[in-house]
């Protein structure tokens, strides 16, 4: 592998500013990778097939290419001091390919753990981590002997390219082989998990350097529909020790993968209390926006920071708050005139659009995110800003004090 010239993963100073960090994929998180860096003076390059997604818009330099071009990663390899990548869903061989030029993190390792669902829950066995039974599946007759083998219900999921609820169906009883024909043409390989009855879904951002030093942002509650995202409520709502529990998992994860920069680690809290590791993701995490205005150092600059072998910063937050998505829906809905300036009179809420040129109904467009004295008071205002950008009846009651 290339060394920097000020490498910071082989004992010498961290790389400067000035220096370039390059980043495959210039969706949301590219985007906002981009401007922290930026924001402590260094420059960014980002590969996309898109000139002007929201990553390239706040980038110095743009690579025009598709993300499984190993051309084009060995290019933004060329003029980077140092690498990473936004999402899983890029080409494993283009990310080595660039590695080959420039040191890259998360490691090309990582990311073929973590884009293959099967090859992530056996990564969480072999680790003894908690996780729901599974089995691989590559045939209906597999996925027929699964079910009998498997105490339903069921999930059956595409082993790659699955996100945002995307590839997946909810087995309620055997169905004959039905799921599997539907879902077979998506995906090479798929998995079967035992559907886990949670009491609620938690998520927790790990950050760890070169030198094994970790730590992680406070667990997040999260709320979805439809299988996407909508609120990320944090300090979440749960006892202390199940919030300290969720903590020691995601750092137990981060160093059984040996992850350089960001983990994050989604989970299903059972009624009995129990912590089981629902999926992984080695970047920055749609619930962990809130880390922008909420705590000292966003999980955006803590990866910049671990990229170019600068101390991590405090995790700490400054007060509870709550994130809420806002999808295409918004826009739609609206004529494409949102009511921003009825959002933003609610006292305490930020605004953060992504610069994405199209909205469709079910795309992330941007988040609203509230602080507070109270996660109740946070998730009030919130929701709240976003019904009034909506221009529609707010379903929590009453404009909160904040």
């Amino acid at each position: 592998m290339a060394k920097l010239k000020c490498d910071p993963f082989s004992g010498g100073e961290p790389l400067p500013p000035g220096s370039t960090i390059g980043i495959i994929g210039g969706g949301q998180l590219g985007r906002m990778i981009a401007i922290a860096a930026r924001q402590m003076g260094y420059r960014v390059a980002v590969l996309d097939p898109d000139p002007d997604s929201p990553g390239a818009q706040v980038a110095d330099r743009v690579v025009e290419a598709s993300y499984n071009d190993r051309d084009g990663a060995r290019d933004l390899a060329r003029i980077s001091d140092v690498m990473t990548y936004e999402f899983e869903n890029v080409d494993a061989d283009a990310v080595e390919a660039a590695m080959e030029i420039t040191p890259l993190f998360p490691s090309g390792s990582v990311l073929r753990t973590t884009q293959n669902r099967v090859l992530e829950k056996a990564a969480l066995k072999r680790h003894g981590l908690p996780a729901a039974d599974y089995r691989a599946i590559e045939s209906e007759a597999q996925y027929l002997a699964a079910l009998s083998e498997i105490g339903g219900p069921w999930v059956l999921k595409t082993a790659t390219s699955g996100y945002d609820g995307k590839g997946q169906r909810v087995i309620r009883e055997p169905d004959g082989g039905k799921a599997y024909r539907e879902l077979k043409d998506h995906s090479p390989a798929l998995i079967l998990e035992r559907f886990v009855p949670f009491r609620l879904e938690l998520s927790v951002v790990c950050a760890r350097d070169r030198s094994g030093k970790m730590l992680t942002f406070p667990a997040s509650e999260n709320i979805h529909t439809d299988g996407v995202l909508d609120t990320s409520i944090v300090p979440a709502r749960v006892e202390p020790r199940v919030a300290e529990r969720a903590a020691d998992l995601a750092r137990s994860v981060a160093e059984a993968i040996d992850v350089t920069g960001l983990i994050a680690v989604e989970m299903f809290l059972t009624g009995d209390d129990e912590l089981l590791i629902n999926e992984l993701a080695p970047r920055p995490h749609n619930s962990g926006h809130y880390t922008i205005d909420a705590c000292r150092t966003s999980q955006f600059e803590q990866l910049a920071r671990v990229l170019c072998g600068l101390p991590m910063g405090s995790v700490e937050m400054a007060r509870p708050a709550v994130m809420v998505n806002l999808l295409g829906d918004v826009w739609t809905e609206t004529g494409g005139k949102p009511d921003w300036a009825a959002a933003l009179a609610v006292p305490g809420t930020s605004l953060h659009l992504y610069g994405k040129g199209e909205a469709r109904p079910g795309r992330k467009m941007g988040h609203i995110t509230a602080l507070a004295d109270t996660v109740e008071i946070a998730l009030d205002g919130a929701t709240l800003a976003r019904d009034l950008a909506w221009r529609r009846r707010s379903a929590r009651a009453g404009t909160p004090v904040l």
